[in-house]
Order: C-alpha cells, then structure tokens, then sequence
C-alpha cells in the first residue's frame, strides 16, 4: 500500500473524565519517532556477538496550519478556556480635548487591560507615562481614560492598549502549577489514500513543547512535540493498515 498527505491527528484527555477529543488543526506534517537503545555484546572480534534492545522512546511531532486554542489549553498547558478573547487596539486615534482635565476616553475604556503607549500622530513620537499631574509630552492612564497636559491640548494621538471583548472568543491563564502536573491525552493518527487507510492510536501521550513562530509574509504554524508512554493496561499504541498480507 502507499500513503500519500499529512493526515489527521485527534488528541481526547486521559487524565480528567468526559474529555473533549480535540483536532490539533490541519495538519502540515506528522512524525512520529521510535527510538530504541541497544547493548552490544564484544569479544575480540571487530562485530559484536549479541545485541540487546534495552529501553524504546516514541515521540511524536506535530507541526498545524489552524491555530486552536482549545488544543493548546487542553492538550499542552492542561486547563480550560473561559469565554471572552483579550483583544489589542493597535493606533486607535483620539485628540486631547481643549478643556480640563484634558483626557481620552478610549473606545474600549470598560474593559481595558493594558497600556500599550501613546504616539503623537502627528511626530510619531512616544509619549511618556507618568503616575499622576503629566507635563508636556507625558500621560497618565486609569481604566482606560487617557490624560494629558494642558499644553498638550488639541494633539491627535495614537493610542495602543489591550481590552476584552465579551462574548467573542476565548483565553486561559497560565499559572505556575507545583512540579510534576502532567496533562495526558491519547492521539488518534488518520490517513488514507487509494482506499488504503493507516490508523494508529497512541494511548497516553504529554507534550513536551509547544512551538509558536511568526514570519513576514508566511503562515503561523504551531508544533507540537510530545512523547508516548503506556496506559494502566500496559498498553502503548496500537497500529492498523488496509493492505492485505
């Protein structure tokens, strides 16, 4: 038989109950690595008289073109999602009004999260950011109302800051959890190809990295890296082929 494509990868948690299988994302490339160590076994010739084949290491590698962040929290960092995506206003306009106390309410001021600097529009300077009073060419930012110095007044500015958006999309948080807290999941590994279908599951399995590059003019690709170890039964993986022996 022949196989042709990079096929598709399923993971479904094994360490909590009711999980969600998971597709890792379109698939660009899958490989999969079984590497056995061995003893050799000398007397005074130059090839060895025995060879022994000690410990098997099988590890995985999954490089995606859909960027799933459901995959990510589940199968690589172990925690769920919760609804609303932290978004970036990136050069929103605004002008420093005439009147005291010279401040920019931003579009998104409600649930603003993090300033990220303010230019003069038209400099493309930075402003500085100060706690409180800001003088010439400094703001000062609480809850996503932007303040500035009476000097300042009448400026068009750029205004860069984080904010979430209720009610689109999903984030988690990353905590710093205690040594050992090891999310597992199985693999499911399909492809086909003239009616000849290769399966293999691979019964528990934790990702050892997770990849995530960016290139000018070039698609995001994460990888994932992960290593296979066997299930309370002892069992490891379990291979299927369509050709007939």
């Amino acid at each position: 038989m022949y196989s042709f494509g990079s096929g598709v990868l399923i993971g479904t948690r094994t360490d909590i109950a009711n999980a969600t299988p998971v597709n890792f994302g379109l698939v660009q490339e899958v490989t999969i690595d079984e590497t056995a160590t061995i003893k050799e076994l000398y007397g005074q010739q130059q090839h060895p008289l025995a060879i022994a084949r000690g410990t098997i290491k099988t590890t995985g590698k999954a490089k995606v073109a859909r960027i799933s962040g459901l995959a990510i929290a589940s199968l690589f960092y172990g925690v769920a999602l919760v609804p609303g995506q932290v978004m970036t206003a990136f050069g929103e306009a605004g002008t420093i009004p005439a009147d005291k106390p010279y401040a920019v309410t931003t579009a998104n001021a409600a649930t603003a999260v993090d300033d990220l600097g303010v230019l003069n529009a038209l400099t493309g300077l930075p402003f500085t950011r100060v706690a409180t009073a800001p003088a010439p060419g400094q703001y000062s930012v609480a809850n996503g109302v932007y303040t500035f110095a009476a000097d300042d007044k009448g400026k068009s500015l750029l205004i860069n800051y984080t904010y979430v958006l209720a009610g689109a999309g999903q984030r988690f948080t990353v905590t710093n959890q205690l040594l050992g807290t090891t999310p597992t999941f199985s693999a499911q590994f399909y492809t086909t190809f003239q009616g000849n279908a290769v399966n293999v599951k691979f019964n528990n399995c934790t990702s050892s990295k997770l990849g995530f590059g960016t290139k000018l003019e070039d698609f995001v690709m994460p990888e994932f890296d992960f290593s296979v170890f066997a299930d309370a039964a002892g069992n490891v993986a379990t291979w299927s082929f369509g050709d007939v022996g």
